[in-house]
Protein backbone atom coordinates (compact mmCIF):
# COMPACT_ATOMS: atom_id res chain seq x y z
CA UNK A 1 0.00 0.00 0.00
CA UNK A 2 1.55 3.22 -1.10
CA UNK A 3 1.90 6.40 1.73
CA UNK A 4 0.76 9.70 0.91
CA UNK A 5 1.06 10.68 4.56
CA UNK A 6 -2.55 13.11 3.58
CA UNK A 7 -5.36 13.48 6.40
CA UNK A 8 -8.26 11.07 5.37
CA UNK A 9 -11.61 13.68 5.92
CA UNK A 10 -14.09 11.73 4.30
CA UNK A 11 -13.54 10.29 1.06
CA UNK A 12 -10.80 13.49 0.06
CA UNK A 13 -7.06 13.29 0.73
CA UNK A 14 -6.35 16.24 2.64
CA UNK A 15 -2.93 17.61 2.56
CA UNK A 16 -1.11 19.40 5.23
CA UNK A 17 -2.21 22.99 6.53
CA UNK A 18 -0.34 22.96 10.09
CA UNK A 19 3.40 21.66 8.95
CA UNK A 20 4.25 17.53 8.54
CA UNK A 21 5.92 14.94 10.39
CA UNK A 22 8.15 12.10 10.26
CA UNK A 23 7.36 8.60 11.63
CA UNK A 24 10.43 8.03 13.87
CA UNK A 25 12.21 4.39 13.92
CA UNK A 26 12.83 4.27 17.62
CA UNK A 27 15.59 0.88 17.30
CA UNK A 28 17.62 2.96 15.05
CA UNK A 29 16.76 6.96 15.98
CA UNK A 30 16.04 7.96 12.79
CA UNK A 31 13.25 9.47 10.61
CA UNK A 32 11.22 7.23 8.08
CA UNK A 33 9.40 8.81 4.86
CA UNK A 34 7.26 9.65 3.99
CA UNK A 35 6.39 13.13 5.61
CA UNK A 36 2.90 12.97 7.24
CA UNK A 37 0.63 16.12 7.22
CA UNK A 38 -0.32 17.71 10.26
CA UNK A 39 -4.12 19.47 10.20
CA UNK A 40 -5.35 22.02 12.69
CA UNK A 41 -9.38 23.29 13.76
CA UNK A 42 -10.22 23.82 9.93
CA UNK A 43 -9.72 19.35 9.16
CA UNK A 44 -11.96 18.61 12.74
CA UNK A 45 -14.64 21.16 11.67
CA UNK A 46 -14.38 19.34 7.79
CA UNK A 47 -14.57 15.81 9.41
CA UNK A 48 -17.47 16.74 12.47
CA UNK A 49 -19.82 18.62 9.24
CA UNK A 50 -19.37 15.36 7.48
CA UNK A 51 -19.59 12.75 9.96
CA UNK A 52 -22.43 14.83 11.60
CA UNK A 53 -24.49 14.52 7.49
CA UNK A 54 -23.89 10.93 7.60
CA UNK A 55 -25.01 10.06 10.95
CA UNK A 56 -28.88 9.72 10.24
CA UNK A 57 -28.36 7.52 7.09
CA UNK A 58 -25.59 5.56 8.77
CA UNK A 59 -27.73 4.96 12.46
CA UNK A 60 -30.49 3.98 9.73
CA UNK A 61 -28.81 1.52 8.38
CA UNK A 62 -30.20 -2.13 9.04
CA UNK A 63 -28.37 -4.94 10.90
CA UNK A 64 -27.64 -6.98 8.42
CA UNK A 65 -25.81 -4.08 6.45
CA UNK A 66 -23.81 -2.48 8.68
CA UNK A 67 -22.59 -5.79 10.24
CA UNK A 68 -21.62 -6.35 6.62
CA UNK A 69 -19.35 -3.16 6.63
CA UNK A 70 -18.10 -4.26 9.95
CA UNK A 71 -16.99 -7.87 7.96
CA UNK A 72 -15.59 -6.05 4.98
CA UNK A 73 -13.04 -4.13 7.59
CA UNK A 74 -11.89 -7.29 8.85
CA UNK A 75 -11.19 -8.70 5.55
CA UNK A 76 -9.20 -5.39 4.79
CA UNK A 77 -7.24 -5.90 7.63
CA UNK A 78 -6.22 -9.14 7.18
CA UNK A 79 -5.33 -8.53 3.39
CA UNK A 80 -2.91 -5.90 4.77
CA UNK A 81 -1.94 -8.09 7.47
CA UNK A 82 2.31 -9.01 6.79
CA UNK A 83 2.60 -5.58 5.01
CA UNK A 84 0.74 -3.69 8.00
CA UNK A 85 2.80 -5.12 10.32
CA UNK A 86 6.23 -4.35 8.68
CA UNK A 87 5.13 -0.98 8.91
CA UNK A 88 4.60 -1.17 11.92
CA UNK A 89 7.29 -2.53 13.33
CA UNK A 90 9.65 -0.26 11.70
CA UNK A 91 7.48 2.78 13.48
CA UNK A 92 7.25 0.97 17.08
CA UNK A 93 10.34 -1.33 17.75
CA UNK A 94 7.76 -3.96 18.46
CA UNK A 95 8.35 -7.37 17.02
CA UNK A 96 6.55 -8.35 13.53
CA UNK A 97 5.06 -11.51 14.68
CA UNK A 98 3.86 -9.59 17.71
CA UNK A 99 2.44 -7.32 15.23
CA UNK A 100 0.91 -9.86 13.04
CA UNK A 101 -0.99 -11.31 15.97
CA UNK A 102 -2.26 -7.56 16.66
CA UNK A 103 -3.47 -7.43 13.35
CA UNK A 104 -5.75 -10.67 13.40
CA UNK A 105 -6.91 -9.54 16.62
CA UNK A 106 -7.90 -6.11 15.38
CA UNK A 107 -9.94 -8.50 12.03
CA UNK A 108 -11.03 -10.73 14.93
CA UNK A 109 -13.05 -7.85 17.05
CA UNK A 110 -14.34 -6.08 13.93
CA UNK A 111 -16.11 -9.70 12.83
CA UNK A 112 -17.38 -10.47 16.71
CA UNK A 113 -18.83 -6.50 16.85
CA UNK A 114 -20.23 -7.77 12.99
CA UNK A 115 -21.80 -10.66 14.99
CA UNK A 116 -23.09 -8.66 17.72
CA UNK A 117 -24.73 -6.12 15.28
CA UNK A 118 -26.78 -9.35 13.59
CA UNK A 119 -27.79 -10.47 16.72
CA UNK A 120 -29.37 -7.25 17.84
CA UNK A 121 -29.30 -7.58 21.55
CA UNK A 122 -27.29 -4.40 22.16
CA UNK A 123 -31.19 -2.42 20.48
CA UNK A 124 -32.22 -3.79 24.21
CA UNK A 125 -35.66 -3.63 22.36
CA UNK A 126 -38.15 -3.33 25.17
CA UNK A 127 -42.28 -3.42 24.62
CA UNK A 128 -44.79 -2.21 27.23
CA UNK A 129 -48.06 -3.49 25.33
CA UNK A 130 -50.98 -0.93 25.34
CA UNK A 131 -53.66 -1.89 28.02
CA UNK A 132 -56.87 -0.11 26.83
CA UNK A 133 -58.94 -1.62 30.02
CA UNK A 134 -56.56 -0.56 31.79
CA UNK A 135 -58.46 1.09 35.36
CA UNK A 136 -58.17 3.62 36.35
CA UNK A 137 -55.79 4.94 33.57
CA UNK A 138 -55.54 3.04 30.32
CA UNK A 139 -51.74 2.37 29.22
CA UNK A 140 -50.31 3.64 25.89
CA UNK A 141 -48.15 1.01 24.17
CA UNK A 142 -44.26 2.14 25.07
CA UNK A 143 -41.48 0.61 22.90
CA UNK A 144 -37.64 1.54 23.97
CA UNK A 145 -34.41 0.85 22.43
CA UNK A 146 -31.03 2.03 21.95
CA UNK A 147 -30.08 4.32 19.17
CA UNK A 148 -26.37 5.52 19.01
CA UNK A 149 -25.38 9.04 20.86
CA UNK A 150 -24.25 10.42 17.60
CA UNK A 151 -20.25 11.40 16.18
CA UNK A 152 -17.80 10.33 18.43
CA UNK A 153 -13.92 11.12 18.63
CA UNK A 154 -11.24 8.76 19.01
CA UNK A 155 -7.67 8.95 20.42
CA UNK A 156 -5.53 6.21 18.61
CA UNK A 157 -3.59 4.50 21.52
CA UNK A 158 0.36 4.34 21.44
CA UNK A 159 1.07 0.71 23.04
CA UNK A 160 -0.86 -0.95 20.97
CA UNK A 161 -1.19 0.44 17.33
CA UNK A 162 -3.29 -1.77 15.55
CA UNK A 163 -5.46 -3.52 18.11
CA UNK A 164 -6.32 -0.98 20.31
CA UNK A 165 -5.59 1.97 17.70
CA UNK A 166 -7.36 3.30 14.34
CA UNK A 167 -8.52 -0.15 13.56
CA UNK A 168 -8.79 -1.04 17.78
CA UNK A 169 -11.84 -2.38 19.58
CA UNK A 170 -12.57 1.21 19.93
CA UNK A 171 -13.29 2.33 16.27
CA UNK A 172 -15.31 -1.55 15.88
CA UNK A 173 -17.40 -0.46 18.81
CA UNK A 174 -18.57 2.68 17.98
CA UNK A 175 -19.08 2.19 14.56
CA UNK A 176 -21.11 -1.23 15.47
CA UNK A 177 -23.08 1.39 17.44
CA UNK A 178 -23.90 3.44 14.02
CA UNK A 179 -21.87 6.63 15.15
CA UNK A 180 -19.38 7.70 12.84
CA UNK A 181 -16.46 7.91 13.79
CA UNK A 182 -13.41 11.15 13.89
CA UNK A 183 -10.13 9.12 14.11
CA UNK A 184 -7.24 11.15 15.59
CA UNK A 185 -4.20 8.92 14.73
CA UNK A 186 -1.42 8.76 17.01
CA UNK A 187 2.14 10.26 16.04
CA UNK A 188 4.19 7.72 17.07
CA UNK A 189 2.87 5.17 13.95
CA UNK A 190 1.25 7.40 11.73
CA UNK A 191 2.08 5.24 8.65
CA UNK A 192 0.34 2.44 10.63
CA UNK A 193 -2.25 4.53 11.27
CA UNK A 194 -2.67 5.43 7.23
CA UNK A 195 -2.53 2.09 6.48
CA UNK A 196 -5.56 1.12 9.01
CA UNK A 197 -7.79 4.42 8.02
CA UNK A 198 -7.28 3.62 4.16
CA UNK A 199 -9.28 0.52 4.83
CA UNK A 200 -11.83 1.21 6.69
CA UNK A 201 -12.39 4.14 4.20
CA UNK A 202 -12.21 1.68 1.46
CA UNK A 203 -14.99 -0.46 3.40
CA UNK A 204 -16.88 2.57 3.99
CA UNK A 205 -17.10 2.96 -0.35
CA UNK A 206 -17.46 -0.57 -1.05
CA UNK A 207 -20.24 -0.86 1.47
CA UNK A 208 -22.12 2.44 0.17
CA UNK A 209 -22.49 4.44 3.30
CA UNK A 210 -21.87 8.04 3.85
CA UNK A 211 -18.13 9.15 3.14
CA UNK A 212 -17.95 10.57 6.66
CA UNK A 213 -18.87 7.56 8.25
CA UNK A 214 -14.94 8.00 9.00
CA UNK A 215 -12.37 10.40 9.27
CA UNK A 216 -8.67 10.24 10.12
CA UNK A 217 -6.99 13.88 11.30
CA UNK A 218 -3.74 14.32 12.73
CA UNK A 219 -1.80 17.54 14.65
CA UNK A 220 1.10 18.28 16.31
CA UNK A 221 0.26 19.06 19.84
CA UNK A 222 -2.80 19.48 21.84
CA UNK A 223 -4.90 21.88 19.50
CA UNK A 224 -6.40 19.27 17.49
CA UNK A 225 -7.94 17.14 20.97
CA UNK A 226 -8.96 19.99 22.26
CA UNK A 227 -10.51 20.97 19.04
CA UNK A 228 -12.47 17.48 18.77
CA UNK A 229 -13.37 17.37 22.04
CA UNK A 230 -14.76 21.16 21.79
CA UNK A 231 -16.37 20.86 18.59
CA UNK A 232 -20.17 20.89 19.14
CA UNK A 233 -20.76 18.05 16.53
CA UNK A 234 -18.90 15.39 18.65
CA UNK A 235 -20.86 13.50 21.20
CA UNK A 236 -18.99 11.67 22.61
CA UNK A 237 -14.82 10.98 23.12
CA UNK A 238 -12.59 7.92 24.19
CA UNK A 239 -8.81 8.18 24.76
CA UNK A 240 -6.59 5.16 25.81
CA UNK A 241 -3.11 6.75 27.70
CA UNK A 242 -2.12 8.79 30.71
CA UNK A 243 -3.78 10.13 33.44
CA UNK A 244 -3.08 13.39 32.65
CA UNK A 245 -3.91 13.57 29.55
CA UNK A 246 -7.35 11.71 29.90
CA UNK A 247 -8.24 14.02 32.45
CA UNK A 248 -7.56 16.70 30.51
CA UNK A 249 -9.70 15.95 28.04
CA UNK A 250 -12.87 14.97 30.31
CA UNK A 251 -12.27 18.15 32.20
CA UNK A 252 -12.58 20.02 29.16
CA UNK A 253 -15.41 18.03 27.95
CA UNK A 254 -17.25 18.97 30.83
CA UNK A 255 -17.18 22.19 30.32
CA UNK A 256 -18.58 22.45 26.96
CA UNK A 257 -22.02 24.29 26.93
CA UNK A 258 -23.72 20.75 26.39
CA UNK A 259 -20.71 18.33 28.12
CA UNK A 260 -20.05 15.05 26.21
CA UNK A 261 -19.12 11.70 27.88
CA UNK A 262 -15.43 11.07 27.62
CA UNK A 263 -14.55 7.30 28.15
CA UNK A 264 -10.62 6.95 29.81
CA UNK A 265 -8.72 4.20 29.58
CA UNK A 266 -5.54 5.83 32.23
CA UNK A 267 -3.70 3.78 34.70
CA UNK A 268 -2.95 0.61 36.17
CA UNK A 269 -0.44 -1.60 38.04
CA UNK A 270 -2.73 -4.76 37.88
CA UNK A 271 -2.04 -6.02 41.34
CA UNK A 272 -1.32 -10.02 41.95
CA UNK A 273 -1.39 -10.89 45.39
CA UNK A 274 0.07 -14.43 46.26
CA UNK A 275 -1.52 -16.22 48.95
CA UNK A 276 0.36 -18.49 52.05
CA UNK A 277 -0.94 -21.92 50.81
CA UNK A 278 -0.23 -20.80 46.85
CA UNK A 279 3.26 -19.16 47.98
CA UNK A 280 4.53 -22.16 49.96
CA UNK A 281 3.67 -24.98 47.27
CA UNK A 282 4.54 -23.03 43.61
CA UNK A 283 6.34 -19.75 44.25
CA UNK A 284 9.13 -20.44 42.33
CA UNK A 285 6.47 -21.15 39.27
CA UNK A 286 4.01 -18.26 40.31
CA UNK A 287 7.62 -15.57 40.17
CA UNK A 288 8.80 -16.79 36.58
CA UNK A 289 5.31 -16.46 35.08
CA UNK A 290 4.84 -13.33 36.47
CA UNK A 291 7.76 -11.97 35.62
CA UNK A 292 7.25 -12.93 32.41
CA UNK A 293 4.24 -11.43 31.64
CA UNK A 294 5.71 -8.76 33.09
CA UNK A 295 8.05 -8.56 30.48
CA UNK A 296 5.73 -8.84 27.56
CA UNK A 297 6.13 -6.15 24.85
CA UNK A 298 8.65 -4.18 26.97
CA UNK A 299 6.17 -3.83 29.59
CA UNK A 300 4.05 -1.28 27.78
CA UNK A 301 0.93 -3.05 27.80
CA UNK A 302 -1.76 -1.75 29.66
CA UNK A 303 -2.71 -4.85 31.92
CA UNK A 304 1.29 -5.12 32.64
CA UNK A 305 1.40 -7.16 35.86
CA UNK A 306 3.57 -4.51 37.83
CA UNK A 307 3.17 -5.07 42.01
CA UNK A 308 3.51 -8.23 43.67
CA UNK A 309 2.48 -8.76 46.53
CA UNK A 310 3.05 -11.81 49.49
CA UNK A 311 3.49 -12.34 53.08
CA UNK A 312 7.41 -13.03 54.01
CA UNK A 313 7.01 -16.66 54.48
CA UNK A 314 7.75 -20.32 53.53
CA UNK A 315 8.27 -19.72 49.04
CA UNK A 316 8.92 -16.14 49.41
CA UNK A 317 12.75 -16.55 48.55
CA UNK A 318 12.20 -19.41 45.70
CA UNK A 319 9.65 -16.77 44.09
CA UNK A 320 11.72 -13.52 44.55
CA UNK A 321 14.71 -15.82 43.08
CA UNK A 322 12.69 -16.65 39.98
CA UNK A 323 11.80 -13.24 39.35
CA UNK A 324 15.09 -12.24 39.72
CA UNK A 325 16.48 -14.97 36.75
CA UNK A 326 13.90 -13.86 34.49
CA UNK A 327 14.65 -10.09 34.96
CA UNK A 328 18.42 -10.91 34.51
CA UNK A 329 18.17 -12.98 31.68
CA UNK A 330 16.32 -10.30 29.45
CA UNK A 331 18.09 -8.09 27.24
CA UNK A 332 17.13 -4.53 26.68
CA UNK A 333 14.38 -3.61 24.25
CA UNK A 334 13.55 -0.63 22.18
CA UNK A 335 10.98 1.08 23.74
CA UNK A 336 7.87 2.62 21.78
CA UNK A 337 8.83 6.65 21.99
CA UNK A 338 11.64 8.49 23.45
CA UNK A 339 8.54 9.97 25.10
CA UNK A 340 7.98 6.63 26.94
CA UNK A 341 11.22 6.07 27.63
CA UNK A 342 12.45 9.16 29.43
CA UNK A 343 9.39 8.55 31.62
CA UNK A 344 10.30 5.08 32.16
CA UNK A 345 13.79 5.84 33.46
CA UNK A 346 12.01 8.98 35.84
CA UNK A 347 9.80 6.56 37.33
CA UNK A 348 12.39 4.19 38.21
CA UNK A 349 14.62 6.86 40.16
CA UNK A 350 11.12 7.62 41.76
CA UNK A 351 10.71 4.33 42.99
CA UNK A 352 14.66 4.30 44.25
CA UNK A 353 13.99 7.79 45.91
CA UNK A 354 10.84 6.29 48.13
CA UNK A 355 12.94 3.92 49.25
CA UNK A 356 12.20 0.67 46.99
CA UNK A 357 15.51 -1.39 46.80
CA UNK A 358 16.79 -2.41 43.03
CA UNK A 359 17.16 -6.32 43.69
CA UNK A 360 18.02 -7.14 39.98
CA UNK A 361 18.63 -5.59 36.40
CA UNK A 362 18.51 -6.60 33.10
CA UNK A 363 20.91 -6.07 30.38
CA UNK A 364 22.25 -3.08 29.49
CA UNK A 365 20.39 -0.99 26.69
CA UNK A 366 22.07 -0.73 23.57
CA UNK A 367 19.92 1.63 21.79
CA UNK A 368 19.30 5.16 22.66
CA UNK A 369 15.66 4.18 23.51
CA UNK A 370 16.07 0.72 24.76
CA UNK A 371 14.30 -0.09 27.90
CA UNK A 372 16.33 -1.95 30.97
CA UNK A 373 14.24 -4.46 32.94
CA UNK A 374 14.59 -4.19 37.02
CA UNK A 375 13.03 -5.51 39.96
CA UNK A 376 12.35 -3.75 42.73
CA UNK A 377 11.41 -5.02 46.76
CA UNK A 378 10.34 -3.09 49.56
CA UNK A 379 8.73 -3.70 53.19
CA UNK A 380 4.87 -3.08 53.27
CA UNK A 381 5.16 -0.85 55.90
CA UNK A 382 6.55 1.22 53.15
CA UNK A 383 4.58 1.14 51.19
CA UNK A 384 1.44 2.36 53.90
CA UNK A 385 3.59 5.13 54.21
CA UNK A 386 4.44 5.89 50.84
CA UNK A 387 1.39 5.47 48.51
CA UNK A 388 3.48 6.62 45.98
CA UNK A 389 5.13 3.48 45.94
CA UNK A 390 1.95 2.01 44.26
CA UNK A 391 1.58 4.14 41.48
CA UNK A 392 2.61 2.95 38.03
CA UNK A 393 5.71 2.85 36.42
CA UNK A 394 4.62 2.11 32.60
CA UNK A 395 8.01 -0.01 31.22
CA UNK A 396 9.59 -3.37 32.01
CA UNK A 397 9.93 -2.77 35.98
CA UNK A 398 8.00 -4.72 38.50
CA UNK A 399 8.00 -3.94 42.48
CA UNK A 400 7.81 -6.80 45.04
CA UNK A 401 6.01 -5.79 48.25
CA UNK A 402 7.42 -7.76 51.09
CA UNK A 403 4.16 -8.04 53.44
CA UNK A 404 3.97 -8.70 57.26
CA UNK A 405 0.80 -10.37 57.68
CA UNK A 406 -2.77 -10.67 56.26
CA UNK A 407 -3.58 -7.78 58.52
CA UNK A 408 -1.27 -5.34 56.28
CA UNK A 409 -2.20 -7.72 53.00
CA UNK A 410 -5.60 -5.92 53.78
CA UNK A 411 -4.73 -2.78 54.79
CA UNK A 412 -2.45 -2.26 51.44
CA UNK A 413 -5.30 -3.80 49.09
CA UNK A 414 -7.21 -1.21 50.17
CA UNK A 415 -4.86 2.10 49.80
CA UNK A 416 -5.01 0.92 46.33
CA UNK A 417 -6.64 3.21 43.57
CA UNK A 418 -9.23 1.77 40.94
CA UNK A 419 -7.38 -0.78 38.52
CA UNK A 420 -8.22 -2.20 35.07
CA UNK A 421 -7.67 -5.63 36.97
CA UNK A 422 -6.16 -7.46 39.92
CA UNK A 423 -4.83 -10.99 40.78
CA UNK A 424 -4.93 -13.56 43.23
CA UNK A 425 -3.03 -16.91 43.29
CA UNK A 426 -4.59 -18.75 45.43
CA UNK A 427 -4.66 -22.93 46.75
CA UNK A 428 -7.57 -24.53 48.41
CA UNK A 429 -6.22 -23.39 51.94
CA UNK A 430 -6.15 -19.74 50.77
CA UNK A 431 -10.05 -19.83 50.26
CA UNK A 432 -10.58 -17.81 53.76
CA UNK A 433 -8.66 -15.04 53.08
CA UNK A 434 -9.65 -14.66 49.77
CA UNK A 435 -12.95 -14.36 50.45
CA UNK A 436 -11.71 -11.61 53.22
CA UNK A 437 -9.56 -10.48 50.18
CA UNK A 438 -12.50 -10.29 47.55
CA UNK A 439 -14.84 -7.11 48.53
CA UNK A 440 -11.76 -4.98 48.96
CA UNK A 441 -10.79 -6.13 45.12
CA UNK A 442 -14.69 -5.61 43.84
CA UNK A 443 -14.13 -1.73 45.25
CA UNK A 444 -10.88 -1.39 43.41
CA UNK A 445 -11.86 -3.22 39.86
CA UNK A 446 -13.80 -4.48 36.63
CA UNK A 447 -11.77 -7.64 36.26
CA UNK A 448 -10.56 -9.98 39.10
CA UNK A 449 -7.70 -13.08 37.89
CA UNK A 450 -7.88 -16.56 39.97
CA UNK A 451 -4.55 -18.66 39.67
CA UNK A 452 -3.85 -16.81 35.85
CA UNK A 453 -2.07 -13.35 35.13
CA UNK A 454 -3.88 -10.32 34.19
CA UNK A 455 -2.24 -9.81 30.45
CA UNK A 456 -2.87 -11.26 28.14
CA UNK A 457 -6.91 -10.54 28.02
CA UNK A 458 -9.29 -12.24 26.16
CA UNK A 459 -12.09 -9.83 23.94
CA UNK A 460 -15.82 -11.61 24.76
CA UNK A 461 -18.90 -11.50 25.66
CA UNK A 462 -18.09 -11.25 29.20
CA UNK A 463 -14.27 -9.11 29.03
CA UNK A 464 -14.00 -5.78 31.17
CA UNK A 465 -11.40 -3.94 30.33
CA UNK A 466 -12.43 -1.09 33.12
CA UNK A 467 -12.02 0.16 36.80
CA UNK A 468 -12.90 2.75 39.10
CA UNK A 469 -10.73 5.77 38.69
CA UNK A 470 -8.09 6.28 38.07
CA UNK A 471 -7.54 3.54 35.82
CA UNK A 472 -10.64 4.96 33.70
CA UNK A 473 -12.90 7.81 34.09
CA UNK A 474 -16.61 5.69 34.46
CA UNK A 475 -16.44 2.23 35.69
CA UNK A 476 -20.00 1.39 34.28
CA UNK A 477 -18.12 0.73 31.02
CA UNK A 478 -15.46 -1.29 29.35
CA UNK A 479 -13.00 -0.27 26.37
CA UNK A 480 -12.51 -4.24 26.24
CA UNK A 481 -15.36 -6.84 25.06
CA UNK A 482 -18.76 -6.72 23.17
CA UNK A 483 -20.21 -4.82 25.68
CA UNK A 484 -18.05 -2.09 24.81
CA UNK A 485 -20.49 -0.86 22.49
CA UNK A 486 -23.13 0.22 25.50
CA UNK A 487 -20.25 3.54 26.12
CA UNK A 488 -21.70 4.52 22.02
CA UNK A 489 -25.82 4.42 22.87
CA UNK A 490 -28.72 5.87 24.78
CA UNK A 491 -32.20 5.16 25.26
CA UNK A 492 -35.15 6.65 23.34
CA UNK A 493 -39.09 5.76 24.35
CA UNK A 494 -41.58 5.45 21.40
CA UNK A 495 -44.47 6.00 22.94
CA UNK A 496 -48.07 4.73 21.13
CA UNK A 497 -46.63 5.09 17.27
CA UNK A 498 -48.10 3.66 14.32
CA UNK A 499 -46.44 -0.03 13.33
CA UNK A 500 -45.29 2.36 10.37
CA UNK A 501 -43.61 4.97 11.65
CA UNK A 502 -41.69 2.14 14.18
CA UNK A 503 -37.76 1.61 14.05
CA UNK A 504 -37.08 -1.68 12.39
CA UNK A 505 -36.41 -3.12 16.21
CA UNK A 506 -39.49 -1.99 17.13
CA UNK A 507 -42.27 -3.14 14.48
CA UNK A 508 -44.69 -5.41 15.59
CA UNK A 509 -43.52 -8.72 13.08
CA UNK A 510 -39.92 -8.55 14.67
CA UNK A 511 -38.80 -8.60 10.56
CA UNK A 512 -35.04 -8.60 11.96
CA UNK A 513 -35.97 -11.44 14.40
CA UNK A 514 -33.80 -10.07 17.24
CA UNK A 515 -34.27 -10.84 20.93
CA UNK A 516 -36.39 -8.10 22.77
CA UNK A 517 -38.43 -8.50 26.39
CA UNK A 518 -42.15 -8.14 25.40
CA UNK A 519 -44.20 -7.47 28.22
CA UNK A 520 -41.74 -9.45 30.88
CA UNK A 521 -40.96 -12.25 28.59
CA UNK A 522 -37.83 -12.60 26.35
CA UNK A 523 -38.70 -13.65 22.57
CA UNK A 524 -37.60 -13.43 18.96
CA UNK A 525 -40.95 -13.49 18.03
Amino acid sequence: MKLTGHLLIGAEEVAASAGSMKALNPATNSEIEPPFALGGIAEVDRAAKLADDAFDSYHDTSLAERAAFLDRIAAGIDAIAQELAQRTSLETGLPVAQLEGEAAKAATQFRQFAAVVRQGRFRQATIDSAQPERQPRARMDHRMQKIAIGPVAIFGASNFPISYSVAGGDTASALAAGCPVILKAHNAHPGASEMQGRVIRQAVKDSGLHEGVFSLVRGGGNDIGEALVDHPLVKGVTFTGSEVGGMALFRRAQQRPDPIPVFTEMTSVNPTFVLPAALASRGGEIGDGFAERMLVTVGQACLKPAILLAIHGQGYEEMKQAMRARVQAMHARTMLTPGINTAYRRNLERLSNAGAERIAAGGDPQGVWDGQAMLFEVDGARVLESPSLSEEVFGPAALIIRVKDEAQLLAIAKQFGGQLSATMQIDPDDYAMAARLLPILERRTGRIVINAFSHPQEVSYASIHGGPFPATSDSRFTSVGMSAIERFLRPVCYQGFPDKLLPEALKHENPAGIWRLTDEEPSTA
